[in-house]
């Protein structure tokens, strides 16, 4: 189709190709001028919206950043009426939502890494400065309008919507969608709004938290009261992720999110004033590019999955974790962990399992330290109950003496002698010493005994030893076990090809792009916070567990599906993707078996040096133990002299952690990542779980750390 020529700055060009079209007219590209476009209105709207248009060009805001589509110049017909404006053209960037959107990342931004979203976080911050600077204000602001390159620069579109005044005169902003659109003003008539910077930065901070918090709306939660729409949700303040104001809230984040925990104070502050009760708290776009410049500089590399890039702020790395409890991996390496030999020379299984069979490891109580002194008398304890009980006897006896004597000289009197003389009868056979308190101080003695036992295999290494010992037992079997688990895991990938591909082919439908009744942009916010980005996500049972959508909203989503779905035509013939899903397959494989053999080759080290360590430490002794060995002995005394029954002594056992549960690698299906812990790190360099230990001796001597619960073997530490 051949456009009539039109005017710019009374010069005339021709239009080229249609590249965009909404709801107010049509961008085209301009012959002879590659790095412009121009915008025609429709012929309804060009009327209103010339003024505004007219008075940015004669600002130069244009010339004021590259970071914002500013109209440069007006566009007329031949015969001077307005029909739109010049400006930059931004080629090759793509719509904000598309970065952030797990499912549309690895589409559009294969190889970005967190990294990459923290740069782009920084530059929409620095490209909303240059619009405050501008004396514009965004007003609008939005998904679409934020634009992002594949080397994360960022450009603004649609400034004919910014609010703008010139000379006295307002041009508002007179539209906004709801998941941007601050507290106050939700139910307010927009289009008589004077806007602030203080409403931008609200809806920067909802682009910000979506870049960093992967898709995640910060509104978009579970709220204790029942079903909330976001806009209520918003209108009530009800921060989903808020750490200070959770009873205010009463609003829980969707699974498999990242907390405010895992990011540096002064950015989970940030977020809360952001979405917090006072507007005028909220931190300015100089504010937050200052905040991504830092955290760009606190990004720590995860040990086991090479795309995983996280705070340091976070324990271990956040996006294993997220993977471990959503089976969504964040940033998965696409091609596969690269295959890893482990070092050391040919690795023989069975002269290393024959090897291991042959160590013996120490008899605990060989080593315990044993009390051989004497007893020579009771303890004060038993003496003074003697001497309760020799005072009881005499005092029966008197008793029965008086009333003996009584009765003799005063029969009269008989009943009252009789009462004296079964007195004197209670006391004097009747004075026996009470058990309960003897036994309960053997029993105490008893457990201090077996509490300092336990502390001194431990501090010895043995107790590690043993669990080390069991550990290898189950990486042997495991490892025998590779080259079948490597044929089950390639039979499955094969035998799953047709629904893997019907997957793939579901995912090139966006949510955020369909028309689907009922379901807006804040909805489809909704949805992408709880993992449901596209057709091939569309579950009954997920949907339905997003709050707010009942039976009606799922089963038009689940139509919306269903005709995708019909169109889907298998194809058996094998492509590239079918080899870079085995060649993951067999990475992983080739990396699982590398890290066995370096596992088994270190635990086998430690297991053939370790005993004789543990011999030389127990040398040492232990001077609470033998102290408290010799407390049971005199507590075990006390019972022999007063007639009670030593408790038969339980053999000592080594009390050990339990070895952690295996746990799959992420390389093996894109979709899945190792749980890291909540509460504990992970080892820097064996990746196992860490406990909390005390500092003996040096600097920090009696100061808390972490270190690997796999010490001896591994000496890991994290402060």
């Amino acid at each position: 189709m051949t456009h009539p020529p039109i005017k710019i700055d009374g010069r005339p060009f021709a239009l080229g190709k249609r590249i965009g079209k909404g709801g107010e007219g049509e961008v085209f590209a301009v012959e002879n001028k590659p790095d412009s476009a121009v915008k025609i209105y429709k012929d309804e709207l060009r009327a209103k919206r010339e003024p505004k248009v007219r008075a940015m060009v004669l600002a130069d805001l244009a010339d004021t950043t590259k970071l914002v589509a500013f109209p440069a110049a007006i566009a007329t017909d031949g015969r001077g009426g307005f029909l739109g404006f010049l400006m930059r053209l931004v080629s090759g960037y793509r719509p904000i939502h598309e970065l952030y959107g797990p499912k549309s990342r690895k589409a559009h931004f294969p190889e970005a890494d967190y990294r990459f979203l923290v740069r782009a976080a920084l530059n929409v911050s620095n490209a909303v400065v240059k619009v405050h600077q501008s004396g514009c204000v965004i007003g609008d602001f939005n998904h679409s309008g934020v634009l992002v390159s594949n080397k994360a620069t960022v450009s603004l579109i649609d400034a004919d919507s910014f609010q703008y005044s010139k000379d006295g005169k307002l041009f508002p902003c007179v539209v906004g969608v709801p998941d941007f659109t601050p507290p106050e003003l939700h139910g307010a008539d927009l289009s008589t709004v004077r806007r602030t910077e203080v409403h931008d930065n609200f809806g920067l901070a909802v682009a910000i938290f979506h870049l960093l918090a992967m898709g995640k709306h910060p509104y978009a939660g579970r709220f204790a009261g029942g079903d909330l729409s976001m806009s209520n949700a918003i209108a009530q303040h009800r921060f989903a992720f808020s750490q200070v104001r959770v009873s205010e809230t009463r609003t829980t984040p969707p699974p498999g999110s990242v907390s405010l925990k895992d990011f540096p104070p002064q950015i989970a502050a940030a977020f809360e004033a952001a979405f917090g009760r006072n507007p005028a708290a909220r931190p300015s776009a100089v504010t937050w590019a200052t905040l991504m410049k830092e955290l760009e500089q606190a990004l720590s590399h995860c040990g086991k999955v090479r795309t995983h890039y996280y705070p340091s702020a976070a324990s271990s790395c956040l996006w294993c974790r997220v993977a471990g409890q959503s089976g969504v991996d964040m940033f998965p390496d696409l091609l596969g962990p690269a295959p890893q030999i482990a070092p050391g020379g040919p690795f023989d299984i069975e002269r290393i399992a024959a090897q291991f069979a042959a160590i013996k490891l120490p008899d605990p109580t060989m080593l315990l330290p044993t009390w051989s002194g004497q007893i020579s008398a009771a303890s004060e304890a038993v003496a003074a109950a003697n001497r309760a009980r020799m005072g009881h006897r005499a005092l029966g006896a008197a008793a029965m003496i008086a009333a003996i004597g009584g009765f003799l000289a005063a029969a009269n009197f008989a009943i009252v002698w009789i009462g004296i003389g079964i007195f004197g009868l209670i006391r004097f056979f009747g004075g026996s010493v009470e058990q309960a308190p003897f036994k309960a101080a053997y029993s105490d003695a008893d457990n201090r005994v077996r509490s300092l036992q336990q502390g001194f295999v431990d501090r010895l290494g043995l107790s590690e030893l043993v669990t080390v010992k069991a550990d290898v037992e189950a990486w042997i079997r495991s490892y025998r076990d590779l080259d079948r688990d490597l044929a089950q895991n390639i039979q499955k990938l094969k035998a799953s090809r047709e629904s893997r591909k019907r997957e793939e082919y579901l995912d090139r439908f966006l949510i955020r792009r369909a028309r689907i009744a009922g379901i807006g942009p804040a909805k489809t916010a909704t949805l992408a916070s709880y993992g449901i980005e596209t057709a091939a996500d569309i579950k009954s049972n997920a949907v339905r567990a997003v709050p707010g959508f009942g039976e009606a909203m799922t089963a038009k989503l689940l139509t919306w599906r269903k005709a995708h779905e019909d169109r889907f035509t298998y194809n058996s013939t094998p492509d590239a993707s079918d080899v870079q899903a085995e060649n993951a397959v067999r990475a992983n494989w080739a990396t699982k078996r590398a890290n066995l053999q370096t596992k088994i080759r270190s635990a086998l080290t430690a297991l053939q040096t370790g005993p004789q360590q543990v011999a030389i430490r127990a040398r040492n002794g232990d001077p609470a133990l033998m102290d408290a060995l010799a407390k049971r002995a005199q507590a075990a005394h006390d019972l022999k002299v007063l007639g009670m029954t030593v408790p038969t002594a339980v053999p000592f056992t080594i009390q050990t952690r339990q070895a952690p549960s295996p746990v799959q690698s992420p390389g093996a299906s894109p979709r899945s990542a190792p749980v890291g812990s909540a509460s504990a790190p992970s080892c820097p360099q064996c990746g196992s779980s860490m406990q909390r230990r005390t500092a003996r001796k040096g600097q920090r001597a009696g100061k808390q750390f972490w270190g690997c619960t796999r010490y001896p073997t591994c000496r890991g530490t994290r402060n």
